[in-house]
């Protein structure tokens, strides 16, 4: 194994690890919001103003700060410059547009709750807790720019410790704040953004130091800024579509949604641990015109991160009602919100695939001038679905399956779009391996249904270890046959070699 190889290897298992520690502790989140608030009118209160940080992470963590600048620091880096030239130039200017951005979030806080969820019981506790999570647009931008920074240069220890320090704060004054009721959790959202700076600015100072006191401006690509932030925010109407019709369904409807989503996106998070460890190295292959190791490498993370995610979609079908019951029915939430989370989370995880490709493939096209915008109109595809889909008549189940089907769409249009406009990935080389891991999928799904059959009499955590544990056996059995890791062999680069 290379060198370049190791330290790949080595980052990523780091991620993984530090990432899956962020992720338990936000089921520790959700079982603490479970258990203390339940599913009621304050927790729909709350999640309505959770769209502020759920919308501020993916534009300025992992979405637009990240494509915009992890090229821009990464091109930096190879042409022997100064980054702490950069650092100066551009650092100051983030934070006052973050600083007013989060400002005027604040202040329109009533009309934001009005227009997103209209008919939610308790919009006053919505206002208060929306302005409270409103500072987060400014420390989740700088946690999205020392990311960037950290990543380019080959750290990611201190960038995926930054779920971990924001669910702790989160967590923490749930806890020792529980009797404002979800309010707290509004403060810990807070906290917990403050939480994801400190974890990375000691780091930060002893890779770069203290910023340059320089009059050099350097220029930022505001041009793929735009498309990145609209892409971004597409993606991102779909929890807005979710809340608006929600709002309009019985009480505690938007938060079995939100249990449903934070428990089968976990697989998804995962799968993209891959593409973020290696979104440094495709946008220098990319840049540089190496469309030999552009495609190799984009291979290697689709067939990965759908290894993850197709097994993970099995097991959240078959395990549904015992894995929600095991990780949130505790005090407040009931045998009835188990059942009806575990339902849309059976839908939800119908869409988990195209969750996946669409955060790989996606990447690759702020990598090459010219090809910003077709993400965002491939997005703008999947969320006209979305709407055309959710509707109050369908319930829960329609507004889950609208946005399986919607991402899905953009999934396909990404893949096709890629072919001509940035990496012309041979799809033969691809589908292979995806058809052996879809036959796996059937496989394993099979075997974990005859096992939730067989151990009907074992206890709800017994019956998902035991389930989990076939469906994995079976899936890499099968996959092993099929061969569906071919894509990750060296014979597999020749065969893309030989196409290009």
């Amino acid at each position: 194994m290379t060198t370049a190889s190791s330290a790949t290897v080595r980052a990523v298992g780091i991620t993984a690890v530090l990432t899956g520690c962020g992720s338990a502790l936000g089921f520790v989140r959700d079982l603490a919001l479970g258990m203390l608030f339940g599913a009621d009118a304050g927790t729909d209160a709350f999640l309505v103003a959770w769209t502020i940080p759920e919308t501020a992470a993916p534009l300025l963590i992992e979405g637009a700060m990240a494509f915009v600048l992890v090229p821009l620091f990464s091109r930096w880096i190879e042409l022997g410059h100064d980054v702490r030239d950069l650092i100066a130039s551009t650092l100051p200017r983030l934070c006052g547009g973050l600083v007013a951005l989060g400002a005027l979030a604040a202040a329109a806080a009533p009309w934001l709750v009005g227009w997103l969820a209209p008919g939610i019981p308790r919009p006053d506790l919505a206002v208060d807790c929306m302005r409270v999570a409103s500072v987060t647009i400014l420390t989740f931008g700088l946690a999205g720019y020392l990311s960037a920074a950290l990543r380019s240069h080959g750290s990611f220890t201190a960038p995926a410790a930054i779920y971990v320090a924001y669910n702790v704060g989160i967590v923490a004054c749930v806890v020792a704040l529980r009797e404002q009721g979800a309010y707290a959790a509004a403060i810990g959202v807070a906290a917990g953004g403050v939480g994801m700076v400190l974890v990375q600015v000691p780091a930060f100072l002893r890779r770069f130091g203290a910023p340059a006191r320089s009059a050099r401006r350097v220029p930022v690509p505001l041009i793929a800024f735009l498309p990145v932030a609209v892409f971004t925010l597409t993606r991102q109407f779909q929890v807005f579509v979710e809340r608006h019709v929600g709002s309009a369904l019985p009480e505690g409807s938007i938060s079995h949604l939100n249990y449903a989503q934070k428990i089968a996106q976990v697989p998804m998070v995962l799968s993209l641990i891959i593409a973020t460890v290696s979104f440094p190295q495709l946008a220098r292959a990319v840049t540089a015109g190496d469309d030999v190791r552009a495609r190799r490498r984009l291979a290697r993370d689709l067939v990965a991160g759908s290894a993850i995610v197709l097994p993970s979609t099995a097991a959240l079908i078959v395990c549904a009602p015992d894995l929600v019951a095991t990780l949130l029915q505790y005090g407040a939430f009931t045998e009835a919100d188990t059942a009806a989370t575990a339902h849309i989370m059976r839908v939800y995880a119908l869409g988990l695939l195209g969750q996946a490709l669409v955060g790989i493939v996606s990447r690759t096209y702020f990598c090459r001038a010219g090809s910003y915008w077709y993400p965002a109109l491939a997005m703008a595809a999947g969320l006209a679905v979305t709407v055309a889909m959710a509707r109050p008549a369908f319930g829960t189940t329609g507004i889950a399956a609208a946005n399986a089907a919607g991402i899905t769409l953009t999934a396909v249009l990404l893949l096709a779009g890629g072919r001509r406009r940035v990496v012309a990935l041979p799809l033969g080389a691809v589908a292979g391996p995806l058809g052996g891991l879809l036959a796996a999928t059937v496989a394993a799904g099979a075997a974990g249904w005859g096992v939730q059959t067989l151990a009907a009499g074992l206890s709800q955590p017994a019956r998902v270890i035991a389930t989990g544990t076939a469906i994995a056996a079976v899936f890499c059995a099968v996959a092993v046959v099929t061969r569906a890791g071919a894509a990750l062999t060296d014979d597999n680069d020749t065969r893309m070699r030989g196409r290009a």
